[in-house]
């Protein structure tokens, strides 16, 4: 287990429950040890009425997390391809059981998003009361990358972004900074790298027994104020008008080949994205455009519960596997996927991922 779990006590003698993901060599990326040690925890310090609130944190300076540890998944899919691994089956209903509880967390929560925020990093830091980013931040969804799709609820916040942009970072990966974050309404809170200790210290001196939520809201909002200066430019909201014309289609082929042309583009930050699409995994766009398309009227207990059923498609399919073993394995960055034509990917294998793949009860059926 790579999580470290203390507890605080302020000056009322209120208590604060603080928790690392203390994995920095592997930028916290998430195993199923920690994310079942996480979810004991934060279970634990919500039943404990001296806790008074919460923070969930990342050591190290390059990462709050970089996301679920997905080479034993991608080993597991390998080793048993066509099926669903056990593995794959525990871990994704750990992890998506964790981002629920996170969103629904009965006590102040509030994750510290530093660095990298990737992946499995982006369910745990939406689920938060308050979300922190700081100006080391690169919030991102670039699980079209490795053949999977965005997950861990990214169906629903991505859904539910401005316009195109949403489907537009799912398509292609690319990164948010502070600004974007706060912009997008995917972060409540701008602070400094350094500001962390002081405002632990801060909540530790809080009076927790009246006007709670008035006195925390004062205390994160001069925190911010201190910092203003820091807060980098905007990237994508400027570009939303661009963004939005181009995924102006009728389909998920149509939005492909429109955002692959963005590569030879005037602007940086989208021939970048462009070139990410390029590189990436023609079935998950497919995925991605399908997914936002039906979460528009889901809930997040709905949401998480169709996430589960791709997921785990995901590991009976080829790609996800071969895009892992490209990327994170053998490093190789020349993935050979099973439908390497946007246009080819067969309807039918796409609406095969939104079926169900067990025997009964929906597994995450207990959620909402």
């Amino acid at each position: 287990m790579t999580i470290h779990c203390e507890v605080l006590t302020g000056a009322d003698g209120a208590r604060m429950g603080i928790a690392t993901l203390d994995a920095p060599m592997a930028l916290n990326a998430l195993t199923l040890p920690m994310i079942e040690a996480l979810g004991d925890q934060l279970q634990a310090w919500a039943r404990d009425p001296g806790v008074v609130c919460v923070l969930l944190r990342g050591s190290g300076a390059k990462a709050f997390c970089a996301g679920g540890d997905v080479r034993a998944l991608a080993q597991a899919c390998r080793d048993q391809p066509g099926s669903v691994p056990p593995l794959a089956a525990t871990f994704f209903a750990a992890e998506y059981r964790l981002d629920y509880s996170l969103h629904t967390y009965p006590k102040p929560l509030l994750c510290w998003g530093h660095g990298h925020v990737l992946g499995g990093g982006m369910g745990l830091l939406q689920g938060a009361n308050v979300r922190i980013v700081t100006p080391s931040s690169r919030l991102a969804m670039p699980e079209v990358s490795i053949g999977l799709y965005p997950d861990v609820g990214a169906s629903w916040f991505l859904a539910r972004l401005p316009g195109k942009l949403g489907l537009f970072l799912g398509l292609t990966g690319a990164p948010l900074n502070a600004r974007d974050a706060l912009d997008l309404g995917l972060a409540d809170r701008f602070l400094g790298e350094h500001q962390q200790e002081t405002l632990v210290d801060e909540l530790l001196q809080l009076n927790w027994q009246e006007h709670t939520a008035l006195q925390l809201n004062s205390l994160l909002k001069a925190e911010q104020h201190r910092v203003c200066a820091e807060l980098p430019a905007a990237q994508w909201l400027p570009r939303r008008a661009v963004i939005d014309a181009l995924l102006d289609v009728a389909d998920a082929a149509a939005a492909w080949r429109a955002l692959e042309n963005l590569k030879h583009h005037d602007d940086p930050l989208l021939a970048d994205a462009g070139q990410r699409l390029q590189q990436g995994c023609p079935l998950t766009a497919h995925l991605v455009w399908e997914q936002i398309r039906r979460a528009r009227h889901l809930s997040l207990a709905q949401v998480l519960q169709m996430e589960y059923c791709m997921s785990l498609n995901c590991c009976r399919h080829p790609e996800f596997s071969e895009g892992v073993r490209a990327r994170l394995l053998d490093k190789d960055n020349q993935p050979r996927w099973h439908w390497p034509d946007v246009a080819q990917v067969p309807a039918a294998v796409v609406e095969a991922h939104f079926a169900k793949v067990w025997e009964g009860r929906h597994p995450l059926a207990d959620l909402g």
